[in-house]
C-alpha cells in the first residue's frame, strides 16, 4: 500500500514537471514573435531563409519572417516580414539575405536608405539582394587561383621569357 502511494505521488510529480515545461515552452515561443506591420520583398533566391527567421538592422532584431512563397508568374520568391511598429523604414530601404556564419542559419538584413518617405504597411521593398552561393564563390576562387598558376613562369623560364 505504501509503495502504491509513493508511485502515485512520483507519477503526479512527473506530470506536473512536464506540464510546467510545456507552459514555459509556449510562453517562450510567444516572446520571440513580433507584432507590427508587414512588408514584402522579392528575391531571385532565398538560400534557406525560412519562416521565423530574424529581420535585422545593424545586427539588432526588428522583426521576423512571416511567410515565404513563390510567385507563379515571375518565379521569384516572395518574402513577407513583420516589422516592429516603432521602426519606420525609408522608402529606399534595401533587403539582403545574409548568413550568421558559414554553418549558421540565414537572416534578412535591412539597410535603411536616405529618403524622407517611409514604407507603408504592405509595401514592397524594391531593392533586394539574394544570398551569395558559397559553392559558386569557392569555385570562382579555385579557378582564379588555377589561372594565376598558368601565368607564372615555370622553373626553367625567367620572368622575361614568360611575358613577351
Amino acid at each position: 500500500m505504501k509503495r502504491s502511494v509513493i508511485e502515485t505521488a512520483l507519477g503526479g510529480l512527473v506530470i506536473l514537471v512536464a506540464l510546467s515545461f510545456l507552459a514555459f515552452s509556449v510562453n517562450t515561443a510567444q516572446v520571440g514573435k513580433v507584432s507590427g506591420y508587414e512588408l514584402n520583398a522579392r528575391f531571385s533566391g532565398i538560400g534557406g531563409l525560412a519562416v521565423g527567421d530574424d529581420v535585422l538592422i545593424s545586427g539588432v532584431k526588428v522583426g521576423s519572417i512571416v511567410a515565404v512563397t513563390l510567385d507563379p508568374e515571375t518565379f521569384l520568391a516572395n518574402v513577407r516580414m513583420s516589422i516592429e511598429n516603432h521602426v519606420k523604414l525609408p522608402a529606399d530601404t534595401a533587403a539582403l539575405i545574409s548568413s550568421e556564419s558559414l554553418l549558421g542559419g540565414r537572416y534578412l538584413a535591412l539597410e535603411p536608405g536616405a529618403e524622407e518617405d517611409v514604407l507603408k504597411p504592405g509595401s514592397m521593398i524594391e531593392y533586394t539582394q539574394a544570398p551569395q552561393n558559397l559553392e559558386q564563390l569557392l569555385g570562382q576562387f579555385i579557378f582564379s587561383m588555377q589561372g594565376d598558376k598558368d601565368k607564372q613562369p615555370s622553373a626553367g623560364e625567367s620572368a622575361a621569357d614568360a611575358h613577351p
